[in-house]
């Protein structure tokens, strides 16, 4: 089966848990654990107890809603925390959070982690195992985001960081 082009919902469900039972066009079927969500984001806060239950398909199959509680979910956002979630391995599960976190294009994505196009989207799809060494540069390219905002974020206060060596 190929992959969406993006990711669009026929059909979703609340689950007990806070999970949603999700169904995307070309038929592939994910489940998704909110529940540290609900807790982690104050956006979705609401959403505990009854309301969760009260989900629909919004914009045609683009979102999850929440109506009452004027609550949107991107579908997109929901199919990759799906996949990471449902990921056979530990390295898939880096890269596709890595993929959803940084909302980096495909040939950005491909540049920044230094493979080629065709291979994140391979990756993205679940199609194909991700290597322990793109799960590291995952990992690396993390580490030097933090890394260039700290040091921006010292010269913008004027100040400096000094590392010493033991």
């Amino acid at each position: 089966m190929l992959p969406m082009k993006r990711p669009r919902l026929s059909a979703v469900q609340a689950l007990s848990d806070y999970r949603l039972a999700l169904t995307f066009i070309d038929g592939q079927q994910l489940l998704l654990d909110l529940s540290r969500d609900l807790h982690a984001y104050p956006g979705l806060q609401p959403l505990q107890g009854v309301a969760f239950e009260y989900v629909a398909l919004g914009d045609d199959g683009w979102s999850v809603e929440w109506p009452e509680l004027d609550i949107q979910i991107g579908a997109d956002t929901l199919y990759l925390d799906a996949l990471a979630q449902n990921a056979a391995d530990e390295n898939t599960r880096i890269f596709i959070d890595w993929r959803a976190r940084t909302g980096l294009p495909l040939n950005q994505a491909a540049e920044a982690l230094g493979v080629s196009t065709r291979s994140i989207t391979r990756y993205s799809s679940g199609r194909e195992a991700v290597p322990r060494s793109l799960a590291l540069a995952c990992l690396g390219w993390d580490f030097l985001q933090q890394q260039t905002n700290s040091s921006r974020a010292a010269e913008d206060t004027g100040r400096y960081i000094v590392t010493r060596k033991s």
